[in-house]
């Protein structure tokens, strides 16, 4: 998913696609324990996507206590 369609999505929706990688990233960790996977690159792609998704999700939530402090 890129950072342009991770901005689209509210805060929910952000929490929801950070606990679904982590979810995604330790059955990936059962995987390559149990020898299913091969391919261990997968691990530094959804690292980078649940570090995007975090990123955003942090900009979106200042954004709104900067509202609520101007507002006040």
């Amino acid at each position: 998913m890129s950072i342009q369609n991770l901005r689209e999505l509210s805060i929910m929706e952000l929490e929801n696609k950070i606990l679904d990688l982590k979810k995604e990233l330790m059955e990936s960790r059962f995987s390559l324990a149990t020898s299913q996977m091969e391919d261990t690159s997968i691990f530094k792609k959804i690292k980078k996507e649940i570090a995007q998704a975090s990123t955003v999700l942090s900009q979106k939530r200042n954004e709104i206590e900067m509202k609520d402090i101007t507002n006040e």
